[in-house]
């Protein structure tokens, strides 16, 4: 991998729902399910820039899905088509596609749907998904001919389930687990599945400075030690996690 930031063309940057967007960037890109790109588009400013995992690759360029969440999410936000911004990557070690077999389940909270629609897409077979929101639901309709069965839950019952994705996730229905999105629900999907003996695959989501493995801001503990996200990760083998309590 080049550890130099390439300048690339914004294609478009789309608000698809309230605070969410969809980024396209125009390039010849190649990369795993499950990893991410170091963005920045804020030249001469002190801000570190964000990691942002893959959405999509095509023919004309690299897709990101995001949420604006602070400064830097902010300025990518105001990213207007034709002009240019600077990505690293493709960082760390993502998903083995090779060894997700049998029954699938994709388990998603809010922005953890991002890196699903590449996922499915390299998938050998059809993947069942589960996702859950605050109240409106959005990434889904994208990735809807690669997906068998969807299951949604809302905190306010506007769509599907009213509560958590986790009240209606059956582990045991599956052979092979994806997890992705806030850490009290992956550690619920990762308990369930150690509870029914069903191989697991968390995306862990973690602050990180550098991406590249030098700060240790992104340390997961497991049992093999501490493991840095960027590197190690974000994709881990849901067994090797130490769960909080």
């Amino acid at each position: 991998m080049n550890l130099n930031y390439l300048s690339a063309k914004v294609l478009s940057n789309k608000e698809i729902k309230s605070g969410i967007y969809r980024l396209h960037i125009e390039g010849n890109y190649k990369a795993k399910p499950g990893q991410f790109f170091m963005l920045s588009a804020w030249e001469g400013q002190t801000l570190l820039p964000r990691p942002i995992s893959i959405e999509d690759i095509d023919d004309k360029g690299i897709y990101f899905l995001y949420q604006v969440k602070g400064k830097g999410t902010k300025i990518l936000s105001r990213l207007n088509e034709g002009e240019n911004i600077k990505l690293l990557g493709p960082l760390g070690n993502g998903f083995d596609t090779e060894c997700i077999k049998g029954r699938v389940a994709i388990v998603a909270g809010g922005i953890g749907i991002a890196p699903m629609k590449y996922l499915v897409k390299n998938l050998s077979s059809s993947a069942d998904i589960y996702c859950g929101f605050r109240d409106e639901v959005y990434g889904i309709d994208s990735m809807e001919e690669y997906i068998g069965k969807v299951y949604i839950s809302t905190d306010d019952g506007s769509h599907g389930h009213k509560g958590f994705i986790t009240d209606i996730f059956e582990a045991d229905k599956y052979d092979t687990v994806i997890c992705c999105g806030p850490e009290v629900m992956m550690n619920k999907v990762v308990k369930k599945c150690r509870e029914a003996s069903v191989s697991v695959y968390v995306s862990t989501e973690k602050y990180m400075a550098c991406g590249l493995g030098a700060c240790l801001v992104c340390t997961c503990n497991t049992i093999k030690g501490n493991k840095r996200a960027c590197t190690d990760g974000p994709v881990f083998l849901g067994e090797e996690l130490i769960l909080d309590a």
